[in-house]
């Protein structure tokens, strides 16, 4: 899959770095194009950082990753050059996609920032591809 050079992504997605399952070998290859030419810019709402840190300590607490990786995989997420965007900044476009198509505040949160962008929103989500097509948003679906 060829990805634009700039893309919104959610928390599905960032953790499919650390995680061996469907979909990661995409991510990976996504999260490679930083830093390379052209430059590629992979932009996250602020939330994704705490969506992508209950994700690994789910995954401690089942006991399919260790406390310690789950603090390593936080910490080189937390490394990458992404540009990160408050969001409050996005909050009352994300309410007002929320409220028009059905959507949690946190997945709304995301497509504001693809549509403040005009970058297609990049997740593993189907169930949310389809919302956001729907609603006009694009969206990359990992598989």
């Amino acid at each position: 899959m060829k990805f634009p050079e700039t893309v919104v992504v959610d928390a599905s997605v960032g953790v499919k770095l650390f995680l061996d399952e469907t979909g990661s070998d995409e991510a990976e290859r996504l999260f490679a194009l930083l830093g390379h030419a052209p430059p590629h810019v992979i932009a996250v709402p602020d939330l994704f950082f705490i969506e992508c840190g209950n994700v690994f300590r789910s995954r401690a607490y089942r006991r399919l990753m260790t406390p310690d990786e789950a603090r390593k995989a936080f910490t080189v997420l937390r490394a990458l050059p992404l540009q990160n965007v408050a969001s409050p900044d996005l909050a009352p476009l994300a309410l007002d996609l929320a409220l028009a198509h059905g959507l949690s505040v946190y997945d709304a949160t995301y497509a504001a920032l693809a549509e403040r962008l005009g970058a297609p929103l990049v997740t593993a989500d189907g169930k949310l591809a389809r919302k956001l097509e729907d609603a006009g948003t694009k969206a990359i679906l990992l598989k």
